[in-house]
């Protein structure tokens, strides 16, 4: 039973079913770099947003601007021909994922020809995931609330006519909330938060006025988060359940390549590269007061090793200059998934994805712009079988589950010039 209660807790720390992007990263960003797939976003620099994905891009930008917006993220999960040993409700799960509205912001501020600091405000991961209350998998996942914020400070400075470098620190806090039934019996919640401290690097060449690459790294992120375990079991366990613990949770570091090309008056060109080194989201250990066994010297509650891997995220996007207010985005991109299916979980059950993004830029004056952009994600089908993945101990309940996953994603931003 306490190896099934702890893994039914503690994975649940990561228990965000895929949004948008592979795993549990989020790209929200950015309004325009959304609208091209982001694609180009490490090269593109239109506006302070894209100070996200480099901080060197920010030379480009003059004067003081303030970029505000968001994006409101609807997914549509489905879990099909369910069946398990934990009991409960079988057949079908709908809206599983539930639609959440991600803003962002950012700033930028030209202290002189050469050098330019910048304010970012995101919130790269919230979602909520819900299950019914006695589905045949509750187990191992009901309900997933997890919520983050993150301020980025930056600089960037021009040390050539052609070369930019840019740096920033990553403020960013994480909140969960997440429930199970422990042995499909108990109602078990984990909650806590932290916050942490991480740093980003970029830099930027220009070949020509109209051709430019971009190189963008994010640090790992060290979550340390500190919470408590309730849960409605009793007797001897009662006090084992009922608990403070942590866990160490590392979120991955990114590197971006991009590329950024106007072909004439009316066309650009972008590309991006990224790569995500989920690799390091190797294992989860929760810590606790209580071992739950007075032999048990240890106070590692639990050790799930979850074996991710490091994905690709290919993008390729084009603009077109209507004329002079209105432009045109478009984009195309591959997101590969950080797990295999032998490691799927009805809390992840992630899986490749295209990307299919439209956008539409509008110069109100020479202050104030918006953009706009739609994005339609199809995943491929998913399948968690637990009788395969070895994170499961024997006495967890096995699951077995089916998964059409897709996403829409619209995003709204003004950038305005002082």
């Amino acid at each position: 039973m306490k190896k099934l209660v702890t893994f039914t807790a503690l994975a649940s720390i990561l228990a965000i079913t895929n949004a948008n992007a592979a795993g549990f990263q989020l790209r929200e960003q950015s309004a325009a770099a959304q609208g091209n797939a982001f694609a180009g976003a490490t090269a593109g620099a239109e506006n302070p947003s894209y100070a996200f994905f480099n901080a060197a891009g920010l030379t480009r930008q003059k004067g003081v601007q303030v970029n505000l917006g968001g994006t409101y993220i609807a997914p549509a999960a489905e879990a099909h021909n369910i069946s398990g040993t934990g009991g409960g409700g079988t057949g079908e799960q709908h809206n599983i994922v539930h639609a959440a509205v991600a803003p962002n912001g950012s700033m930028s501020w030209q202290l002189d020809d050469k050098t330019v600091l910048g304010l970012g405000l995101n919130a790269p991961f919230g979602m909520i995931t819900k299950y019914d209350a006695n589905w045949a998998g509750s187990a191992h996942g009901n309900t997933s609330r997890f919520h983050s914020i993150a301020v980025t400070p930056m600089a960037a400075r021009k040390v050539t006519d052609k070369l930019s470098l840019g740096a920033g620190f990553v403020v960013e806090h994480v909140r969960a909330r997440l429930t199970s039934k422990a042995g499909g019996m108990y109602d078990t919640a984990v909650h806590g938060d932290t916050t942490d401290i991480g740093y980003q690097l970029g830099a930027m060449y220009e070949f020509t006025p109209d051709t430019r690459i971009g190189v963008g790294y994010r640090s790992e992120m060290k979550h340390k988060i500190k919470g408590q375990m309730d849960s409605t079991m009793a007797g001897p366990a009662h006090s084992f359940m009922n608990q403070d613990i942590n866990c160490d949770l590392d979120l991955p570091a990114t590197l971006s390549l991009g590329a950024y090309h106007k072909l004439n008056d009316k066309w650009e060109l972008m590309g991006e590269y990224q790569r995500t080194y989920w690799s390091s989201f190797d294992r989860l250990d929760f810590v606790g007061e209580e071992t739950g066994h007075p032999s048990t010297k240890s106070h590692i509650i639990s050790r799930v090793y979850e074996n991710w891997r490091d994905t690709n995220f290919y993008a390729l996007g084009a603009s077109y200059q209507i004329d002079n207010q209105w432009k045109a985005r478009f984009g195309v991109a591959f997101d590969q998934s950080a797990v295999k299916r032998a490691d799927r979980t009805p809390r992840i059950p992630d899986s490749d994805r295209i990307w299919y993004s439209f956008g539409l830029s509008y110069q109100y004056n020479d202050n104030l712009s918006f953009d706009m952009a739609y994005t339609y994600i199809q995943a491929k089908d998913a399948v968690v079988n637990s009788k395969e993945n070895q994170k499961f101990g024997a006495a967890t309940p096995e699951v077995y589950a089916e998964y059409k996953n897709s996403v829409k994603m619209w995003g709204l931003s003004l950038n305005y010039k002082f």
